[in-house]
């Protein structure tokens, strides 16, 4: 069953009204998103570990290439998306945003979740990104109801519902 309509085109970029924007990842991010996830490892652990084991403590940059290149492909099939957050000049990662088909029972036709680096946490950019990502999904994508996971759902209740059959 396919989550998303056959003729439906993922946006290429989303600009956030403080200057940063969003585009689909890419393996050759590497650079900038290594230190990203590592730098702001132990706060993403505490948000992801339990549901997806990640980021893992140890992390090499081969393997990082080898996860972003999974999302590209991943973006490129529209089985799901990640998002990362840049400023203009994008040589800095800033955060990313997740929108997967739902793995969960319910309702839900989305599970999205999003971070930004520890260094952006009570923000303008990080408010401005929680603002923005509900209302770009409602106007930019073919979703009626999204289930935003670690905001109106914890991750420890997400996890404890049953998996989709």
């Amino acid at each position: 069953m396919a989550w998303l309509p056959e003729d439906f085109e993922h946006p290429l970029r989303a600009d956030l009204p403080t200057g940063q924007h969003l585009r689909p990842i890419r393996a050759d991010d590497v650079d900038i998103d290594f230190p990203a996830v590592m730098g702001s490892r132990e706060r993403l652990w505490a948000i992801y570990g339990k549901a997806w084991g990640w980021p893992p403590a140890v992390m090499t940059p081969e393997e990082d290439r080898a996860d972003l290149a999974r999302h590209e492909r991943e973006i490129e099939a529209h089985e799901s998306f990640n998002y990362a957050l840049f400023d203009d000049d994008e040589g800095e990662l800033l955060g990313c945003v997740y929108i997967d088909p739902p793995e969960k029972a319910g309702d839900a036709d989305a599970e999205v979740s999003w971070w930004v680096v520890d260094r952006l946490v009570g923000t303008e950019v990080e408010q401005a990104l929680d603002a923005f990502v509900p209302a770009w999904l409602a106007r930019d994508w073919p979703l009626r109801r999204p289930r935003y996971v670690g905001r109106d759902l914890t991750w420890d209740a997400w996890i404890a519902l049953p998996d989709r059959p």
